[in-house]
């Protein structure tokens, strides 16, 4: 007989973890769509930007200094020649002009230590002067003197014009005072400024890094540019290479995945796999149900995911999630190329700024003069196609004819985007309107 009994295990329950989520989104209009501004600052909430860390100075062309740079010295750090001449000390050259007398220039071949009175050393533009020298006399003001009257050596000139301290001479500091702010926290490098670190000295800087960024196509009947087409329901993948080009102009650090088939795994994998190298994720398709609604079956499953409407022609579908451990940022973006390349200057762009740490984070719209009438429909924030010229200083637009139509080849030809929002249903010809310019 078995005094004591074991106990039956109790088998726990299995509790799924739930799912993550994002903060709520931004409330919708009467027509159910958010808009355009709402759905932005939304997406701009939930991005930070990069770490900065120091780097090489022309790893950082193009990228944001997180730091004031202030000059360590003067530039330039000593007063150099302005152009070619004689090196003299002014005030050895302006009392003979009171008694109508030409005074007398000593040429010396070299000077050690002070320049000596009277003397000049010929020196050649950006010449460092020697010391005592507070001015540059150019030839045009000398005359040559023969023989020597004096028998001291060396050549005599007779100088001609009055000398004006300070002449052809680029002083000490003149550029950049010791001290002064080279560049301000914030502001992007470019060539110029690069220089200009250079020259003081500085090889080494603290900005942000070039953002990571991976573009996937997805949706039924893409195949890769270069493969042949199987049937005449098939199309070349034209968005992955414009979106990939347009965030390279950026200076992003780009890569561009090959079509992904159909298979929900596949596609959940091939994500996955980008994580490691993205700081943001570019999809284009998989949004509607001829595409296979891929995105939206597969990306939950990856992080928090938002999918919406927004108040936009085109581009009116759009998702956004925060995917793998990293939570790494990824937009949807719908599969018209027309839709997904006014998406892009909507919401990406600003996305890849605010990563970078670029002020403004929304590049502003100029304003340009329309050539003609433009209609649209009142309620909503249209991106219409357009010309955009300038002549004499003033800029004017033309819409284009076929605005309707999503047409790769009148995308490619035009070089602007005219915004007309929602209070919009009229602009007469000669009225300013708002433009993007590419």
């Amino acid at each position: 007989m078995r005094l004591f009994g074991r106990k039956k295990p109790v088998e726990e329950p299995v509790v799924e973890a739930p799912r993550p989520t994002l903060p709520p989104g931004p409330e919708v209009g009467p027509d159910g769509l958010r808009s355009l501004a709402d759905h932005r600052n939304y997406l701009l909430s939930l991005v930070e930007p990069l770490t900065p860390f120091g780097m090489q100075l022309l790893d950082a062309d193009g990228l944001a200094i997180c730091e004031e740079i202030i000059a360590p010295a003067p530039l330039p750090r000593a007063s150099t020649a302005a152009a070619d001449g004689y090196a003299v000390r002014a005030a050895d050259f302006t009392d003979d002009f009171a008694d109508g007398e030409w005074p007398l220039l000593q040429v010396v071949e070299s000077v050690e230590g002070t320049l000596p009175e009277n003397a000049g050393l010929w020196v050649e533009e950006h010449q460092v002067l020697p010391d005592g020298a507070d001015t540059v006399m150019v030839e045009s003001m000398t005359e040559a003197v023969a023989p020597d009257p004096e028998g001291i050596g060396g050549t005599q000139l007779e100088v001609t014009r009055r000398v004006q301290v300070g002449s052809h001479v680029r002083a000490a500091g003149s550029d950049v005072a010791d001290g002064q702010v080279l560049v301000p926290h914030g502001v992007s490098l470019d060539p110029r400024l690069l220089g200009l670190l250079a020259a003081a000295g500085i090889d080494k800087v603290l900005a942000r890094p070039r953002p990571r960024i991976v573009v996937i196509s997805t949706g039924r009947g893409l195949v890769e540019p270069g493969r042949p087409l199987p049937s005449h329901r098939h199309v070349h993948d034209a968005n992955g290479y414009m979106l990939a080009a347009a965030a390279k102009a950026e200076g992003c650090q780009v890569w561009r995945i090959g079509v992904v088939s159909e298979d929900l795994d596949e596609v959940r994998e091939t994500i996955s796999d980008q994580l490691i190298r993205a700081d943001l994720v570019i999809s284009t398709g998989g949004f509607r149900e001829e595409d296979g609604d891929l995105l939206s079956e597969v990306v939950p499953s990856l992080g928090a995911a938002d999918f919406a409407e927004v108040n936009i022609v085109p581009g009116r579908q759009q998702g956004f999630a925060l995917i793998g451990e990293d939570k790494v940022p990824m937009v949807m973006l719908p599969g018209d190329p027309f839709g997904a390349y006014v998406s892009y200057h909507a919401f990406v762009q600003p996305l890849i700024r605010k990563l970078m740490g670029t002020e403004p984070v929304v590049r502003p719209p100029v304003r340009a003069i329309t050539r003609s009438v433009i209609r649209s429909l009142p309620g909503v924030h249209e991106f219409a196609r357009a010309t955009l010229t300038t002549d004499r200083g003033t800029r004017s637009v033309e819409v284009s004819p076929r605005r309707e139509q999503a047409n790769l080849a009148d995308l490619a030809n035009i070089n602007a985007l005219v915004v007309l929002d929602e209070s919009v249903e009229a602009v007469q010809a000669g009225q300013q309107v708002q433009v993007v310019e590419f």
